[in-house]
């Protein structure tokens, strides 16, 4: 089975060459990505996933708003039905883990995340997720 994964930027952020590396590394590690591109609202990233049929969310937080947006995304996704796991990458200070943990984000990658570390949790966050 091939991975889905759909990375987006979520809020005003318009910070996007770490996503596009990411999104460059998981597809060599053999996913599918689809990259919603930049300004996009928890709305819209729950729809796209929901139409792409993905895995796997993965936001790039790089604006400080991750307590706020991340939240939201997953929240629009429940509300439409969809349990797809949401992941953060980016800026997130260790004090906010909890956090996120707590409002449903399956893991967070933070400044140093190794490619192979990405690859592993996220192979292991849709493994658990289809059994």
């Amino acid at each position: 089975m091939t991975i889905r994964v759909l990375v987006a930027k979520v809020g005003l952020d318009g910070h996007d060459r770490g996503i596009k590396v990411v999104a460059r590394l998981l597809r060599d590690a053999g996913m599918e990505v689809v990259y919603t591109g930049l300004f996009q609202t928890p709305e819209t990233v729950a729809n796209a996933a929901i139409q792409e049929d993905v895995d796997l969310v993965g936001l790039s937080m790089l604006s400080g708003a991750h307590l706020t947006l991340a939240p939201l995304v997953v929240e629009a996704l429940r509300t439409k039905g969809s349990d797809i796991p949401v992941v953060v990458g980016g800026i997130v200070p260790n004090n906010d883990l909890a956090d996120l943990k707590e409002a449903g984000i399956a893991a967070v990658f933070g400044p140093g995340a190794s490619a192979d570390e990405m690859v592993v949790t996220i192979n292991r966050i849709v493994a658990e997720t289809i059994n």
